[in-house]
């Protein structure tokens, strides 16, 4: 019960929260509406950087999904070309994470981190196809246990200004394991190849624990 009012709080967040509590205070002795309002978006910014625990299928046979929120594509299409993969067909699955939605990103499957490509960009709103090209992104290849190549992008949205990297090249993944998180409002974009989706537009995620996709 208390982890569930109290829930952990990503290391990204306690800065965040002290600014907002100090604002609070300063805002209070001004006016206590101002006060309130203050207060509300303090817990707001707790919640924001929640980091609960999931517990993942561990199975090779399925992906997880690397975010929470709502998803927003599943198609086919070229690979991203800032990792050579243009000319492969891959199947995607879009996700956009709200301010409310928790924040940490997660591996989709065991593996090993393969590759990270930071690319610098643009904070267009991170519900429009576009920002999968034309935002601020890191990238992730992972190669399963099967050899396969499964990517991640993580994409900054219209408020974001910072994505989080908690993973390093050749680390070793467990499917659901914390690679990162994007502070304030974004997106994450899968890519894989021979796996099924398990999703439709609009149905919502839970990043670790949800089913994208089977093999």
């Amino acid at each position: 019960m208390l982890d569930t009012v109290f829930p952990k709080i990503h290391k990204e967040g306690y800065k965040f929260i002290i600014i907002f509590v100090f604002i609070t205070l300063i805002l209070y002795f001004i006016n206590g509406f101002l006060g309130f309002i203050g207060l509300v978006l303090s817990v707001w910014c707790y919640y924001f950087f929640r980091d609960p625990e999931r517990i993942s299928i561990n199975d090779d046979n399925f992906l997880t999904s690397p975010a929470d929120g709502l998803v927003l594509q599943v198609t086919e299409t070229n690979g991203p070309k800032e990792l050579g993969l243009e000319e492969k067909k891959f199947k995607k699955i879009s996700i956009f994470m709200n301010v409310f939605d928790c924040h940490v990103n997660r591996s989709p499957c065991e593996g090993i981190v393969e590759e990270i490509l930071y690319k610098p960009g643009k904070f267009i709103n991170a519900s429009f196809d576009k920002a999968s090209e034309d935002n601020e992104r890191n990238y992730y290849s992972i190669k399963n246990n099967s050899g396969e190549n499964i990517i991640v992008v993580q994409i900054a949205g219209l408020i974001a200004r910072r994505i989080v990297v908690e993973a390093s090249k050749d680390t070793k993944l467990d499917q659901g394991s914390r690679i990162g998180m994007i502070r304030f409002g974004s997106r994450a974009d899968i890519y894989f190849e021979n796996y099924e989706p398990l999703v439709k537009v609009n149905q919502k995620t839970i990043a670790g624990e949800t089913l994208i996709a089977k093999k």
